[in-house]
């Protein structure tokens, strides 16, 4: 097949994926990214972590508060403590250029607060407690990456079915003094940073009329080469707990829970080709030579949200405990900052370095924009008992209503305009990206268990499993949706569930206790270096299996009096 003929029918594979996807700027969010923000995890006390985090129905521990914040009304007297973590994280990349992995070790303050109970002179009602805590309840620390084999496809031409989808014309993509894509002075279309970078740095190719081109990658016929890739990942989200309640009679205990969250996620990536025989543009037309070029990208979120929560325990008999708990989707105010950077060499000698934000003069600065994210709703229930005073079985299942999470813009503050006055939903600029978080996701099911066992009056041994589905619709996962990304960073990944096998032991003394947990965190996820197209019959895009593997050990220290 010729180099033509190839473009062809990889561009006509490629325009229904292109269509929406080059429309968005370096400013926009993904569906992708939602996930990232929401998924849950598991952090909190050592006694918490050990036994699988089933403590929704138990109460009378520090993370239960952001938990189901009923257990505040167990407590009995007053409690501080602090926990502490040390996470061995392990990631392996697996393709067919082998098997790669990378380590980090990352030290983690979990969770810090405490407790006060205030005595009622009522049976009826005999305590009220007040309760702050400070809780790590995700934690984004990863670092993956290696080689991705020999290439069937590349990058620049899913750049180039990009442009070709815009109608991007020479003068589109090119600088001059005070260049500004987002406001071009004519007024006119605004190209996508992706198509920027890419022609400034010879990736893509404009064929025939400069004001029509076709565009076309460097991939064709007797091209050959290999591509490599590296991710890594840093922050979290912290949630500051004030929760109250108690409880009527020692049989129902109540609470409610008001948390302010603070989100801080950066990502950095690296994706690189090396091809021999590439179709370059040069003086003398396209040439074939030595193409070796790379795309960066730098990304930051941070904000805070607000998030309520409410939560009841019933305990009918001494050796029974059931919970509910409800919380509502955190509302996340955030600013993301992003800057991208296409680098290429070719022949060995010539170089082309270009960034987002940039101009003719080689200025550029990293982008920022403001935008508001809601989480999913979030429904649990739970159950214990307790059995001949020593030994306990607890067991939490978690709905998380991920299909319903969304972006929305700055002004853009009532949802309920959606449903009274759909005309409304076409004001937010993220409706589309909405749209594809219900065609990718549904909701995240969470099933966590855990035992305790009191060997004596001061030890007890504790242990639990959790395991968190991927919350990814089938048909996504299986490469049957087209998947949209934003601005200048096409590569994405989609989880699979994960598994949390947690032992632990505990010493109590007078008040003074302390805790000690082990927990193998394990997950599977696919990454795509960009978005392929289900219908095409042209080779697929660069993938790897990647295998994350977390060995948290993490203990708490506390008094109760």
């Amino acid at each position: 097949m010729k180099f033509n003929q190839i473009l062809h029918h990889c561009f006509w594979g490629l325009l229904p994926a292109c269509l929406l996807l080059g429309m968005q700027d370096a400013s926009a969010q993904s569906a992708i990214n939602a996930m990232t923000f929401a998924r849950p995890d598991m952090k909190g006390t050592a006694r918490y972590m050990s036994m699988g985090g089933a403590f929704g129905a138990l109460g009378g521990d520090l993370t239960t508060l952001s938990m189901n914040p009923a257990g505040i009304g167990v407590y009995r007297n007053h409690e501080i403590g602090v926990t502490v973590g040390l996470d061995a994280i392990s990631t392996s990349s697996e393709s067919s250029a082998g098997k790669f992995s990378n380590d980090k070790t990352p030290f983690l303050l979990n969770n810090i607060g405490g407790v006060l109970t205030l005595r009622l002179p009522s049976s009826a009602c005999p305590n009220l407690n007040f309760g702050f805590t400070y809780n790590r309840t995700a934690s984004f620390h990863n670092r993956y990456g290696g080689g991705l084999g020999n290439m069937r496809t590349s990058m620049t031409n899913w750049m180039a079915g990009v442009a070709n989808a815009e109608g991007a014309t020479v003068a589109d993509v090119s600088y001059s003094q005070g260049f500004n894509p987002y406001n071009p002075n004519d007024g006119g279309y605004a190209a996508p940073w992706m198509t920027i970078l890419a022609y400034q740095s010879y990736l893509i190719n404009p064929i025939g009329n400069q004001d029509s081109p076709v565009w076309e990658g460097q991939f064709g016929d007797g091209t050959s080469g290999t591509a490599n890739y590296n991710v890594e990942e840093t922050g979290g989200i912290d949630s500051f707990n004030i929760a109250f309640g108690g409880n009527f009679g020692n049989v129902l205990y109540w609470g409610m829970d008001f948390d302010i969250s603070n989100l801080n996620y950066t990502r950095n990536t690296f994706y690189g080709e090396n091809m021999q025989g590439a179709y370059v543009e040069s003086d003398q037309g396209i040439q074939q030579t030595s193409s070796n070029w790379n795309l960066q990208n730098w990304y930051n979120v941070s904000g805070t949200g607000f998030t309520y929560k409410l939560g009841v325990i019933l305990r009918p008999i001494q050796e029974l405990r059931i919970g509910v708990a409800f919380h509502t989707p955190t509302y996340y105010s955030l600013t993301q900052t992003f800057s991208g950077m296409a680098n290429a060499t070719y022949n060995g000698t010539d170089s082309y370095t270009n960034y987002t934000n940039s101009d003719s003069r080689g200025y550029w600065e990293p982008g920022y924009n403001d935008f508001r994210f809601v989480s999913p709703w979030k429904v649990m229930v739970s159950a214990s008992g307790v059995i001949g005073g020593r030994f306990i079985v607890s067991a939490d299942y978690q709905w998380d209503f991920a299909s319903k999470m969304h972006f929305k813009d700055p002004a853009y503050l009532y949802d309920g305009y959606d449903a009274m006055y759909p005309y409304y939903a076409n004001l937010n600029s993220y409706s589309y990206t909405n749209d594809d978080i219900k065609n990718y996701y549904g909701d995240i099911h969470t099933l966590r268990v855990g035992a305790e066992m009191r060997l004596t009056k001061n030890f007890s041994i504790r242990a639990g499993y959790s395991n968190v589905s991927s919350g990814v619709k089938q048909s996504a996962a299986d490469g049957r949706e087209i998947i949209y990304t934003a601005g200048t960073m096409p590569e994405y990944s989609f989880s699979h569930a994960t598994n949390y096998y947690t032992a632990g032991l505990g010493y109590r003394t007078g008040g003074f206790y302390v805790d000690l947990a082990y927990v193998n965190k394990q997950n599977t996820s696919t990454y795509h270096a960009f978005a392929g197209d289900p219908d095409s019959s042209m080779p697929v895009e660069p993938t790897a299996n990647v295998k994350f593997t977390s060995n948290q050990v993490v203990m708490s220290l506390g008094y109760k009096f």
